[in-house]
C-alpha cells in the first residue's frame, strides 16, 4: 500500500541508456524518408484536388452552355409558335364562318395554357430558410440540399389553392402550370414540368387581385405556408401586381384510344 509505483517501472528506467551514434543515424534516415514520404503525399493530394477543381470547372462550363442553348431554342420555339398562330389567324379569318372557329380555338388554348397571357393578379413568394451560422448548435435539425423544408406538396397545394380561389392562369419561377404539367422533386432539385427551379419561388396568379387575396388568406394553403414559417423560418410572403405576364405551356401530343367494337 506505502510502494505505489511497481519495481519493473525503476529497473527499467535504470536499464535505460542514451541512445548510441548509430541509433542515432538510424533515427535521423528513418525521419528523412518519412518526411520524402509526406511530402509526396501532400503533393499527390494537391494535385488530386487540383484535377478535381477543372474537372468541376469544365462540367460547370458545359452546364451553363447547355442553359444557353436552351434558352436560345425556348425563344425561337415562341418565335416560330407566334408566327403559326398568326398564318392560322390569317387563314381562318378569310375563311367563312372562320371566326367563330378561331374563336372556339382561343378559348380552347386558353384552357390548356398554351397562349401567352397578361393581367393582373397576386404573388406568393416562398423561400427556404436562411442557413444558419452556427453550426455547433445540435438541438436544430441539420437541413441539406435533399432535407429542404419547402417540399413539392408544399407548392402542389399552394397551386391548387390558388386555382380555387379564382386563378384564371398560374405560372411557378415562370414556367406555366397546364393540363399535364407536374411540381415534384427529384433528389434536392424541384422540378417544375421537368424544369429546375430554386428558391425563393414565386408563385403568379392571373385574376382579380382583391378576389383572389380574399379567399387566399383563408385557404388551408395559407395557413400551412403560415405555420411552416413560424416553425421553421421559411419565407412567406404575398402581394399584389397590375401587371402579370406569363408565358405559354408547351402544347402536347394527346393520344386518345376508344374501346373497340366486338366482333
Amino acid at each position: 500500500m506505502t510502494d505505489h509505483l511497481d519495481p519493473g517501472y525503476a529497473a527499467a528506467a535504470n536499464r535505460r541508456q542514451p541512445p548510441r551514434g548509430g541509433d542515432r543515424l538510424t533515427l535521423a534516415l528513418g525521419l528523412v524518408v518519412l518526411g520524402v514520404v509526406l511530402g509526396v503525399s501532400v503533393a499527390h493530394a494537391a494535385g488530386g484536388e487540383s484535377d478535381y477543381t477543372g474537372e468541376q470547372n469544365e462540367a460547370l462550363a458545359g452546364v451553363r452552355d447547355a442553359e444557353q442553348r436552351s434558352d436560345a431554342l425556348e425563344l425561337e420555339r415562341r418565335s416560330l409558335t407566334d408566327q403559326v398562330d398568326s398564318a392560322r389567324s390569317s387563314s381562318l379569318l378569310s375563311a367563312e364562318d372562320g371566326s367563330a372557329v378561331l374563336d372556339s380555338l382561343h378559348r380552347l388554348e386558353f384552357a390548356a395554357a398554351v397562349q401567352s397571357v397578361e393581367g393582373p393578379g397576386i404573388e406568393v413568394t416562398v423561400s427556404e430558410p436562411p442557413a444558419r451560422t452556427d453550426l455547433s448548435d445540435a438541438s436544430m435539425p441539420r437541413r441539406g440540399s435533399a432535407e429542404a423544408v419547402v417540399l413539392d406538396r408544399d407548392l402542389q397545394v399552394l397551386v391548387n389553392s390558388l386555382w380555387v380561389s379564382g386563378a384564371e392562369a398560374v405560372a411557378v419561377d415562370g414556367v406555366r402550370i397546364g393540363p399535364g404539367v407536374t411540381i415534384r422533386q427529384a433528389g434536392g432539385a424541384m422540378l417544375v414540368d421537368n424544369r429546375p427551379v430554386f428558391s425563393p419561388y414565386t408563385v403568379s396568379a392571373i385574376g382579380s387581385p382583391d378576389l383572389l387575396e380574399t379567399r387566399f388568406s383563408v385557404s388551408d394553403a395559407y395557413l400551412r405556408l403560415s405555420a411552416i414559417a413560424q416553425l421553421y423560418g421559411v419565407g412567406f410572403e404575398l402581394r399584389a401586381d397590375d401587371a402579370l405576364d406569363m408565358p405559354a405551356a408547351p402544347a402536347r401530343s394527346i393520344t386518345v384510344a376508344r374501346q373497340g367494337s366486338d366482333r
